[in-house]
């Protein structure tokens, strides 16, 4: 597919598209071109480079940072169909989410425009007579941003565009499988940067390279925050590393998400709730919907309606209108999804769907049809997370006991119930029900917006991104004591006597 009319319309030509990383789309499986991987001394280079560009970016007031994002949102709507459909090329997700990723960017840049003019911080009390206590908010420095294949460009936005109010620098490492959206986000930021007049270089720097590229982000010294979005195994590696120079990490992982389907629940909106949940994205998003608990009294009906649904769902070139569920990523992902097939059919599982399916006789292209697996219980292979459109199935009889098999695996992302039981929903937020960071009624637990702060507990990782108070997380915090008055007494009541 010929991605070079997109990228030139955004900046990148033709002669940057050499190196020894050939980019594929999982679309036909064809070369789109090809990066340089850099070394750990070109890394280096790109910190210091973004470290000089802190030092004087601190010191802009922030609604003048505010404005480079504004400015950065007119490039994103200006550019929202090429950006969207490379994302697809890239990625394989279907082009209306290829889009709906670009307008979650410029979602985020307004709130970020918004935030400029709001990094407040609190004033306290002081027990002492003419003393004022209040924080303040400063700008941290260098922010490290790893992210992952599914959500290119997305995701760093919901870091980086906080990062630059605030008055921060960008690293960013993408993922070796989608370069390409990310050279593009360089080159719209950088005109923006032109637009704007007197904007240090350097702001941003794209890093390019496999997971040796990411530990040596997470080891550098002069990056106080590595934000890193991706599995379990990917956090458990870098984290360590952060921590070992008491850096700060900022961790958004994988997830095993649950949906409760109680008696009450209206029939038509699960479905369609449900359906969008399991295969959007070809179950390939941290929030997919991995594990459905159903009240055993409607869940041969539901089970009856998924399979047909699913079995319906348009597959092939995510590009084409109609399409719902578009290739996944690569070939390992296929080969982890029928291990994990295997694995539950040996637990007692039972099976539909799930097969390759052949488009265009793409033979290097990976489409599947989605899988609905009724099982027994809540295996070891269920408690795990595959990436893969895998939709595990399981009846319950009490809600305590639904409750427990939601909060039964290691991630703790998302999770929903569907009820129209206003006790049952209130139960499901309260601190005896879902552990996840995300809990949700009467909608999937993915497709999150970006007003609220989005992120998970246990191995999920615990960090938050994107709304709310999320910006706190890109700032330093000091306390500040004044004294406007003469004397200087002393907290907690201490007499310090001084003279003879």
């Amino acid at each position: 597919m010929d991605v070079v009319p997109l990228l030139a319309r955004m900046g990148i030509m033709v002669s940057e598209l050499s190196g020894d990383l050939a980019v594929r789309s999982p679309i036909d499986g064809a070369g789109l071109g090809r990066v340089r991987s850099m070394d750990n001394a070109e890394l280096a280079s790109a910190v210091a480079r973004a470290h000089a560009a802190f030092l004087s970016w601190r010191l802009v007031p922030p609604p003048r940072r505010g404005e480079l994002i504004r400015l950065f949102a007119e490039e994103l709507r200006g550019h929202k169909n090429d950006l969207g459909r490379l994302v697809t090329v890239e990625t394989g997700k279907i082009l209306q989410e290829g889009l709906g990723e670009v307008q979650e960017m410029i979602d985020i840049c307004d709130f970020a425009v918004g935030l400029s003019r709001q990094l407040h911080g609190l004033t306290m009390a002081s027990e002492r007579p003419n003393h004022r206590i209040m924080e303040t908010w400063l700008p941290l420095g260098v922010v490290g941003i790893v992210t992952a294949f599914n959500f290119p460009v997305a995701v760093w936005a919901w870091n980086a565009v906080l990062a630059l109010v605030c008055g921060d620098a960008v690293v960013w490492k993408p993922s070796e499988k989608t370069p390409l959206s990310a050279l593009a986000v360089k080159s719209l930021l950088a005109r923006a940067a032109e637009r704007l007049g007197g904007t240090p270089s350097s702001l941003l720097e794209v890093v390019i390279g496999g997971h040796k590229t990411a530990e040596a982000l997470a080891d550098h010294p002069q990056v106080p925050l590595v934000s890193a979005t991706g599995s379990c195994a990917m956090g458990k590696a870098l984290a360590p590393r952060i921590a070992a120079r008491l850096g700060r990490a900022l961790l958004e992982l994988g997830g095993n998400n649950a949906a409760i389907v109680t008696p009450s629940a209206d029939p038509e909106l699960t479905l369609r709730a449900v359906l969008f949940s399991a295969i959007g994205t070809a179950g390939q998003r941290c929030t997919t919907l991995r594990r459905l608990i159903v009240h055993n009294s409607i869940r041969d009906s539901l089970v009856e309606r998924l399979k047909q649904a699913m079995g319906n769902a348009a597959i092939g070139d995510p590009l084409a209108p109609g399409t719902l569920v578009g290739p996944l990523i690569d070939g390992s992902a296929f080969v982890a999804m029928q291990a994990a097939l295997a694995q539950a059919e040996a637990d007692g599982g039972i099976r539909f769907g799930g097969e390759r399916v052949d488009v265009k006789n793409w033979r290097d292209a990976w489409y599947v049809r989605p899988a609905l697996v009724l099982m027994p219980d809540q295996t070891a292979i269920v408690r795990q997370e595959t990436f893969a459109p895998i939709l595990y199935v399981m009846g319950y009889d009490d809600l305590d006991h639904a409750i427990a098999m939601n909060n039964e695996v290691p991630q703790g992302l998302a999770a929903s119930i569907f009820t129209n039981d206003l006790r049952e929903a209130e139960r499901f937020l309260s601190a005896s029900g879902s552990d996840c960071g995300i809990t949700n009624i009467n909608i999937g637990p993915s497709g999150a917006e970006i007003g609220g702060a989005f992120g998970g507990e246990k191995e999920t990782g615990g960090g938050r991104e994107a709304g709310s108070d999320s910006w706190k997380a890109y700032m330093r915090r000091a306390t500040n004591t004044i004294n406007y008055g003469h004397d200087l007494p002393l907290a907690q009541g201490i007499i310090f006597a001084t003279g003879p």
